[in-house]
């Protein structure tokens, strides 16, 4: 007998096709977004009162979705564009030991001013005062992401808090990635994060490829895709700076025991192999951190960059014996030098640390007064070149001889940015800085 279909199986059946239409109507306004609009699988879960992601499902009620495509359909394109943006921009994983509640607003407010920004057919509303008030308040600040209006959010009062939560909700966090998840939710948190990284950098292409066909009010979505591909690890990015030299060791992956052992057997006393006296490792020989000491760098955020760098070296045994790090503090010149050797040099400077300079910013004077000391000897094997900055300066126009990345605190305009440096986008509160 052929099965009859219950209210149920009609109603999963119905929202399906509700959100293939949804995905098509995005698409027609944002094609940039076509790997990303089909990465979400369904999943019911009847206790929700809106979508929910943990990155990999959508979760969804089929009677709360048909009930809200009868009565505004068109709230359902923006609450499902909503959900795959903060899997784009990788909210769900980039919390730290931020309060939980205030980060979902903060996530919520950047993705929602992002797609009123962008201002297409599919996803338009009106804006009321609320938002409004605070929307003219972000315009404030140089570059929009959770942790600037989580920082902002930290400022006000409880019942702003509310009445915000109340303009901005739009999706549930219910399924989000906690600290506290078992081990096969976390494996599975990381998998999820690596996709969507990937599918970010192929938006982001998308995105470029389209160029000026890209519609009014897309930048702030560009920049957003920007930021998400800059923000990386502290942690990966240093070792870009490793030095490959040989340290005097036994290598266990090249000695074999077997010939080792059979030559004592057979001669007593000489062995048909010697175990290799030394190998070649990758660590860190001898770089330089400049700081960016003017007017405009905030003295806690240079001394939790340190603290931070520092704590990445003692727990990755970055460093040779007779490693160095060089630290100079600059603005229009350098103002101070500093040579640390060894990890007790680098906790006393940390103790007794002060922020010299106050003038404005130029990059050049630290690159010529390192070739000076090159060329006085007094500097030799020099792995790399790590600046701290706001990103506000003239930089100079001919490559040095050693590797150069600019570590920036707030967003920067890439095209002044020269082609041979590296490049980092930090977020204080994302990577902890000055924290242990």
């Amino acid at each position: 007998m052929a099965h009859i279909q219950t209210q149920e199986e009609w109603e999963e059946e119905m929202s399906i096709k509700v959100l293939e239409l949804v995905r098509s109507e995005i698409y027609l306004d944002l094609r940039q977004l076509r790997i990303a609009l089909s990465v979400l699988k369904p999943k019911v879960d009847h206790r929700l009162q809106a979508f929910s992601t943990d990155g990999r499902w959508l979760y969804l009620s089929p009677t709360q979705v048909l009930r809200v495509f009868e009565k505004n359909p068109a709230y359902l394109d923006r609450a499902y564009l909503h959900t795959v943006l903060h899997c784009i921009f990788e909210h769900l994983w980039i919390i730290g030991s931020r309060e939980v509640e205030l980060w979902n607003l903060a996530c919520d407010i950047v993705v929602e001013y992002t797609i009123d920004q962008m201002d297409k057919p599919c996803t338009r509303r009106m804006i009321g005062w609320v938002r409004q008030k605070l929307y003219e308040r972000l315009e404030e600040y140089q570059t929009i992401s959770p942790a600037v209006v989580y920082g902002i959010l930290l400022t006000m009062e409880v019942e702003e808090w509310n009445r915000l939560s109340g303009e901005f909700y739009t999706d549930d966090h219910v399924y989000w990635p906690k600290k506290t998840d078992e081990r096969s939710k976390q494996e599975a948190a990381v998998e999820s994060r690596k996709n969507w990284n990937k599918i970010a950098r192929q938006t982001k292409m998308d995105q470029d490829r389209r160029g000026s066909e890209s519609g009014e009010g897309e930048e702030l979505f560009a920049a957003q895709l920007a930021a998400e591909k800059s923000r990386r690890s502290y942690r990966e990015f240093l070792q870009k700076f490793a030095v490959l030299r040989e340290e005097m060791h036994s290598d266990p992956d090249e000695f074999d025991v077997t010939y080792y052992s059979y030559g004592l057997r057979l001669y007593k006393t000489m062995p048909l192999i010697e175990p290799l006296e030394s190998r070649e490792i990758k660590k860190i020989r001898e770089f330089v951190i400049v700081l960016d000491t003017s007017y405009s760098t905030n003295g806690d955020l240079v001394r939790g960059f340190l603290k931070e760098t520092a704590h990445i070296l003692r727990q990755s045994d970055s460093f040779f014996s007779d490693s160095k790090i060089r630290i100079l503090q600059c603005d229009d010149a350098v103002r101070k030098d500093t040579l640390v050797q060894g990890e007790r040099d680098m906790e006393r400077f940390l103790e007794h640390f002060e922020l010299t300079g106050g003038g404005g910013t130029d990059f050049r004077p630290p690159f010529v007064y390192i070739n000076q000391l090159l060329e006085k000897g007094e500097a030799k094997e020099i792995g790399g070149l790590l600046y701290f900055t706001d990103g506000l300066g003239t930089y100079p126009k001919k490559p040095p001889t050693y590797k150069t990345a600019f570590l920036f605190l707030n967003s920067y305009e890439e095209d002044k940015v020269p082609a041979w440096a590296m490049r980092l986008l930090l977020d204080q509160e994302e990577f902890m800085l000055g924290k242990e």
